[in-house]
């Protein structure tokens, strides 16, 4: 049994004719007709009355007509789907990302993609960046929006940069910096700071080396947070200040105020993150195509990768 069979059948069914069901399907009656009495040998019922007046359906008939009618209505929105899959317009899409370097991009790219092609489900992971590149390895993320990747973690993984922040001091309004325009390089090293988890984020320690690299004397970490959440909360007890960037202040917004740093030009790199040996859909990569027109274009390096 085919499914031409059933269009056939359904054809005639719904026209009571073998002649306007032959017209309409743009096919000769007697070929339509044998292919429906083929249906009916395989079968083994009568699905129709036939009669010099015309064409009635049995009772099997009328019941096999309304099953092949969803049967064939289930097949046609299957292909649909498939072909709204193959151009990135249907499915799944799993995305982790760093919730604090992406509040900028992230949201508006979400919005821009949900609206362009709303019947994508796009299921967000918060995750650490030891957890956003081990999901990109093992693919249960197709693309992790996240900062710049270190070389320990970079085998296998592609990285294209999407945006740049410079950084800054995060400090109470009672804290000594405060009366300062700008804190210098040196003057942060005399500081206690409070950072994240050297476990779940060995870019922050890797990026706080490289900063620090001309001093002898290394700076004290007094406090390692799991959160942005609890660094703030932290820096507002104070406790220390936090090494951040200028994006951190969508983040923790009045709650903190921010100093330029002075005496580094390092950034904070964020972009998109995939496995070089992964399958990125026309969905997925519809959102990076979102992604980089969110970043205004600021694309300043071509995707890196190793391995």
């Amino acid at each position: 049994m085919e499914l031409r069979h059933l269009r056939y059948f359904l054809a005639v069914g719904e026209a009571l004719n073998f002649t306007r069901a032959a017209a309409q399907l743009r096919v000769a009656q007697p070929a339509l007709s044998r292919q429906v009495q083929d249906l009916e040998n395989e079968i083994g019922v009568d699905l129709l009355k036939r009669s010099p007046r015309g064409v009635t359906l049995t009772a099997e008939g009328k019941l096999f007509l309304e099953e092949v009618r969803e049967l064939l209505k289930r097949a046609d929105e299957s292909v649909e789907k498939v072909r709204a899959l193959a151009r990135g317009e249907y499915g799944e899409l799993h995305i982790g990302y760093a919730p604090s370097p992406t509040v900028e991009i992230l949201p508006l790219a979400l919005a821009a993609f949900q609206k362009a092609v709303p019947r994508v489900k796009v299921l967000l992971h918060d995750l650490s960046s030891e957890e956003l590149i081990n999901g990109l390895r093992n693919a249960t993320l197709e693309l992790a929006i996240m900062v710049e990747p270190i070389e320990e973690q970079t085998d296998g993984i592609e990285f294209e940069l999407l945006r740049t922040y410079s950084l800054t001091v995060a400090m109470t309004a009672a804290h000594h910096f405060a009366r300062l325009k700008s804190i210098p390089l040196q003057k942060l090293a005399a500081e206690p700071i409070i950072g994240l988890r050297r476990k779940e984020y060995p870019e922050y320690y890797h990026f706080f080396d490289r900063i620090f690299a001309s001093f002898q004397v290394r700076p004290s970490i007094a406090v390692e947070c799991d959160s942005a959440s609890s660094l703030i909360t932290e820096v507002e007890a104070g406790r220390g200040v936090a090494l951040s960037s200028t994006i951190f202040k969508l983040v923790a917004g009045k709650r903190l105020i921010y100093r330029p740093l002075t005496g580094t030009t390092d950034a904070l790199s964020v972009g998109v993150g995939r496995a070089m040996k992964g399958d990125v859909t026309p969905a997925g990569e519809k959102f990076c195509e979102i992604l980089r027109t969110v970043s205004g274009g600021a694309i300043v390096a071509k995707p890196k990768s190793k391995g």
